[in-house]
């Protein structure tokens, strides 16, 4: 019995350098009482496995490691998944939003890197993105931020999933964004 206790330790151990975590935000709130203030600490994490799946947490307590641990805990448990294109960038541009945060996320080319503001860049690298261009508008909060990206995130979606919703094939779908880029060049030789 106690063995299996300890195997199941070190299976913990094993799986938890799947995810690697970012620490985005750490508030000192305080409490007044009868006898002053007592103090306690908000922390906001942001976790993923860089592979096209990620999460955030907050979590309150009296010392700020105990704050880090069960935020990284809420945001293990409400993970989300978002498809990414050759497992580096969107498939297409999209605007999350919550509250006062509004968020614009656009596809990039290769080379680009993450262009985006504090909290935004912390989900973008969890998730494994590698190119992209985002634009906060609006608040500045950082939580309100976080959940409009993942907002926005959650709104995206592939060609596999777009075909399988319509039914049709992937093929059909990518081939019908394809032809107006080539129609008009097309006109245009046949005019000159």
């Amino acid at each position: 019995m106690a063995r299996d206790q300890g195997n199941r330790g070190r299976r913990d151990r094993e799986e938890a350098p799947e995810f690697a975590d970012r620490l985005v935000a750490i508030n000192r709130v305080s409490k007044t009482v009868k006898g002053g203030k007592r103090f306690g600490f908000a922390a906001l994490v942001v976790v993923g496995d860089q592979k096209g799946r990620v999460g955030f947490g907050k979590g309150k307590a009296k010392e700020v490691p105990e704050a880090i641990r069960k935020a990284t805990e809420q945001a293990k448990r409400q993970m989300i998944r978002v498809p990414l294109r050759e497992g580096r960038t969107l498939h297409h541009d999209m605007e999350g939003r919550h509250g006062a945060g509004k968020v614009v996320m656009r596809a990039a080319p290769q080379g680009t890197g993450i262009i985006a503001g504090g909290p935004m860049r912390a989900v973008f690298e969890m998730l494994g993105i590698q190119d992209v261009v985002a634009k906060s508008i609006g608040s500045q909060n950082p939580y309100n931020m976080i959940r409009a990206t993942i907002d926005g995130l959650q709104k995206e979606g592939s060609p596999r999933m777009v075909a399988q919703r319509r039914g049709k094939k992937v093929a059909d779908i990518l081939k019908k964004d394809d032809a107006p880029s080539k129609a008009p060049a097309e006109e245009a030789a046949v005019e000159a």
